[in-house]
């Protein structure tokens, strides 16, 4: 079986010289190696093919025969790494916490334990006989969220 390690190893040495991010390495028992990469501007077909390479380059099939799929993260995928996080800063996406409660929210920072979000919600203020539009900004711990994805506007 080939080594998950050596993989990121590749991964890793691949993206940090090519202005990537790695999200995930898989390898599954049946050596089909499944690597996600993005970068702060896009991965497009020909960064996808290039490193697709350099992985076979390193590789020897002779000694053990594998089956590779390199692709973007995409747009249906949570996030998975902070790098992700720091992308979508200032853009809009929807978080589902662990409690269930889904919101879409303003990505306004983000750091290795924390997200900080802001939206609109309907409150009643004290002497308010209705619920108005109020501007909600917090933060909340990665722990407390289950998934979070990029909302796509058209």
């Amino acid at each position: 079986m080939i080594d998950v390690s050596n993989i990121q190893n590749i991964v890793n040495d691949y993206a940090a010289n090519n202005g990537l991010f790695p999200v995930s390495v898989k390898v599954s028992k049946d050596n089909c190696i499944e690597v996600l990469v993005d970068s702060p501007s896009g991965v497009d077909l020909y960064q996808c093919a290039a490193l697709s390479r350099e992985i076979e380059s390193r590789l020897d099939r002779d000694v053990e025969d594998f089956e590779l799929t390199v692709s973007s993260a995409g747009l249906d995928l949570p996030f998975q790494v902070l790098p992700q996080y720091l992308k979508y800063t200032g853009k809009t996406v929807e978080v589902l916490f662990k409690t269930g409660k889904k919101i879409t929210a303003t990505l306004t920072a983000a750091d290795a334990g924390s997200v900080t979000l802001e939206y609109t919600e309907m409150r009643r203020q004290p002497g308010d006989k209705r619920k108005k539009p109020v501007t909600v900004t917090e933060t909340y711990t990665l722990k407390d969220i289950k998934t979070t994805k990029p909302v796509i506007n058209f």
